[in-house]
């Protein structure tokens, strides 16, 4: 069987054929050069319009890459032609097998981007003798294609949250959609404010926008804003939730400034009691090792320390999670609240304020825990984190969101007539 048999069964292109197939030894090593030629009597199509039209003249010869066979580089040989089209004037001709001026054949870049989801950029060219540039042309015509042609139209959960993705302070808005039957990325935004997050619901549509029945957010003022700015103005229909990991993290750092606070007091009187106690109360008590257990042992002992009756709310407000009835969750809400408040610790007070504050979207969890993966919004985050740290930091915004999509995103794939991977 000859190789052009072998590329017409895999890469067939309609009004063009192989004309020959040579095997090249260089410095470079291994490469087989394929000629395409366009088939006799066939019209060129304009690359605007997509009409066929007549022809004008010819250009020199290109070369296109495609998927190493056997581990050797193809290369696509084409002389492009020039058509005279009546609406678009002298323009180059299209060709079925890449896309404007790109030197990458479809195939091969959908190819390159495949692998660009399993390994990181510099790996995926390390491994196909590319370059990293090529490799980021690829994974970026991938992410444009499927961003283009992504179904927007079961959207009913959503969940918001801001996340560093470079030294500095510069943070992302990352909005997800968490349906128990779909979890992705759905929209990046640069920073963390307002306007930002205003964007967002430009974006989305009022259409869809009404469709939402379940939006989760931390308690970041400029989301809660606009949050509550849409719920009220648009008459939208949506129940707005705070995360729990959120409600954790507040409480641990308030924990933590307890523990910190009281540990310089007892060491200016010479005791160390907190020294190396850190872990033991902020985490949780089926998770502490042996040491650590010995050690929150000698602090239960002293129970007129401040950092363990801080450390004894803490647990205690694990039960709220437990509630299915939000009347019931509202009433230990209350009174958690108030033993915080009587504690005389103040930031255990303050928290106690904050949920205070934020009662009816902590009740709204309660209620839609049974609806929407309550968890995806912190295991979504994790992904992106993971994401950003294997490329060793990107320099760009766009970098950034190209390969947050590519991973996230879920994005549709463009049909090719043969898969290599």
């Amino acid at each position: 069987m000859q190789l052009k048999t072998v590329l017409n069964r895999v890469q067939k292109f309609k009004s063009f054929v192989y004309k020959d197939v040579k095997l090249l030894e260089d410095t470079g090593g291994l490469s087989l050069l394929v000629t395409v030629v366009p088939r006799s009597n066939s019209r060129a199509v304009c690359s605007r319009c997509d009409k066929k039209c007549s022809g004008y003249d010819q250009l020199g010869e290109r070369r296109f890459e495609f998927v190493p066979l056997w581990g050797i580089a193809v290369f696509f040989l084409y002389v492009m032609r020039r058509v005279n089209c009546p609406d678009c004037g002298v323009v180059v001709e299209a060709v079925p097998w890449a896309n404007g001026k790109h030197q990458l054949t479809t195939t091969y870049a959908w190819f390159l981007a495949k692998w660009a989801q399993r390994l990181s950029w510099k790996e995926t060219a390390e491994a196909f003798h590319t370059s990293w540039d090529k490799v980021f042309t690829a994974v970026s015509q991938a992410v444009e294609w499927g961003l283009a042609h992504r179904d927007l139209s079961d959207i009913t959960a959503i969940g918001v949250d801001e996340v560093l993705w470079h030294r500095g302070h510069k943070y992302l808005t990352v909005v997800y959609q968490i349906d128990e039957h779909c979890k992705r990325l759905l929209w990046i935004g640069k920073d963390r404010t307002t306007i930002c997050f205003m964007r967002f619901w430009g974006w989305l549509g009022q259409e869809r926008a009404r469709n939402l029945q379940y939006i989760c957010s931390d308690m970041w003022k400029p989301y809660l804003k606009v949050i509550a700015y849409k719920a009220k103005k648009k008459g939208m229909k949506m129940v707005h939730l705070l995360d729990r990991f959120h409600i954790a993290k507040n409480m641990n750092m308030a924990i933590d400034k307890v523990r910190a606070t009281e540990a310089k007091e007892l060491a200016s009187q010479g005791i160390d009691l907190l020294k190396n106690a850190r872990w033991c109360v902020l985490k949780r008590p089926e998770n502490l090792t042996e040491k650590q257990e010995t050690k929150l042992a000698q602090l239960e002992q002293r129970r007129n320390l401040k950092t363990f009756r801080a450390y004894l709310l803490k647990e205690s407000f694990q039960g709220f999670w437990e509630y299915v009835s939000p009347a019931w969750a509202g009433k230990f809400l209350d009174k958690w609240c108030t033993r915080a408040m009587r504690s005389r610790i103040e930031p255990m007070k303050k928290m106690a304020r904050q949920l205070r504050n934020h009662r009816q979207l902590l009740l709204n969890w309660i209620k839609a825990r049974e609806s929407i993966s309550l968890g995806a919004v912190e295991g979504l985050n994790n992904r992106l984190k993971l994401t950003v740290r294997k490329s060793y930091g990107f320099r760009t915004l766009k970098a950034t969101e190209i390969a947050l999509y590519h991973t996230m995103g879920q994005l549709p794939e463009k049909p090719i007539a043969h898969r290599f991977c």
